[in-house]
């Protein structure tokens, strides 16, 4: 029989996603898949699946899901507390009704068992690997879901069932210790690159860049992450203005652009990629993430280095960042 897993509660927002389908750009297609990567690629690792294999990305808790079948699972990204209640306790050893689950672990679950996402603690989606991996229908080589473009599956809703692949030839791995470096919950350093459009930028906006303490502003999706200044008379940062005073670092930024342009004026519309750190004319940086739109008008002061990319999917509103300049190989 053909093990499913069934959507009872989607919880805020649930994806079905893979790596994507990088290499379409040139007929306007972005990437789109995970935000982190390599939480979906150790979730499945873990169940033995390819790297490709496609999960789900769960945005801050509240999924409830049931497995028809027998299956094995693995949690990753976000830490928080995840629930397996079983039918039944006889014989069963490998997990308690209702007792949370170890994350970064493979688990086994019955015929029946029900999947409870809490709210994250730490970071803010989590990563769920099916062995045998998500079998939902491929757009252009990938399942995952591109909410900005509409290509690929929906967001998931209150009675989907998906379809689990068949087992892989790959014995579940042995691990008795994982190193894991769990989603930051302070202050992150983020390598960039500098953009194709920084000299756009006087010498004083691209130190400002660099110089000034940034926070995750509430307007934060798949698409992109609208940052501002810490201390910023934004209201979007207002529930942390008295945190950033207390901490020091606040900047006087009410009024003030703070990436002053050289180059005046508008810029055509040209291609964006991942990580591309567009700046409105208010001076305000967003960085695009996996299901940005294939172009942009604002000039790139700065494109993400892809080894501090997954860091954005993680990342809460009010959080902070600094950027540095990314060693050039």
């Amino acid at each position: 029989m053909t093990a499913r897993l069934q959507i009872v509660d989607p919880g805020i927002l649930s994806l079905v996603e893979d790596l994507g389908r990088p290499g379409n750009a040139a007929i306007g297609i972005s990437r789109s898949g995970a935000l982190d990567r390599g939480a979906l690629r150790l979730a499945n690792r873990l169940v033995g699946n390819p790297e490709t294999a496609a999960g789900l990305e769960v945005l801050a808790g509240g999924l409830v899901a049931r497995f028809t079948e027998s299956a094995w699972f693995a949690v990753s990204g976000a830490l928080g507390t995840v629930r397996l209640e079983e039918p039944t306790r006889l014989g069963q050893d490998h997990a308690v009704p209702g007792a949370p689950i170890e994350s970064h672990a493979p688990i086994l679950a019955s015929a029946g068992a029900i999947l409870r996402f809490g709210r994250p603690e730490v970071g803010l989606r989590y990563y769920l690997a099916v062995r045998g991996g998500i079998e939902t229908p491929t757009v252009l080589g990938s399942r995952s879901a591109d909410l900005l473009s509409g290509i690929g599956g929906e967001q998931l809703s209150a009675g989907d069932v998906l379809p689990i692949g068949a087992e892989p030839s790959i014995e579940i791995p042995a691990v008795d210790a994982l190193t894991v470096v769990p989603p930051a919950s302070g202050e992150v350093t983020v390598f960039v690159y500098a953009g194709p459009r920084s000299d756009w930028f006087t010498d004083a906006g691209r130190g400002a860049f660099f110089n000034t303490k940034w926070m995750v502003s509430p307007d934060a999706n798949r698409v992109g992450v609208r940052l501002q200044a810490v201390g910023s008379s934004d209201p979007a940062g207002a529930a942390d203005s008295a945190d950033a005073a207390e901490s020091g670092g606040a900047h006087p930024t009410a009024g003030v652009t703070l990436l002053q342009r050289a180059v005046p004026g508008e810029l055509p519309s040209e291609a964006m990629v991942p990580g591309a750190i567009q700046v409105s004319s208010s001076g305000q940086p967003t960085v695009l993430l996996a299901d940005h739109p294939a172009t942009g008008g604002y000039p790139v002061i700065a494109v993400v280095a892809d080894g501090s990319l997954d860091v954005f999917a993680q990342l809460r509103p009010g959080q902070r960042i600094v950027f540095r300049h990314a060693a050039l190989t």
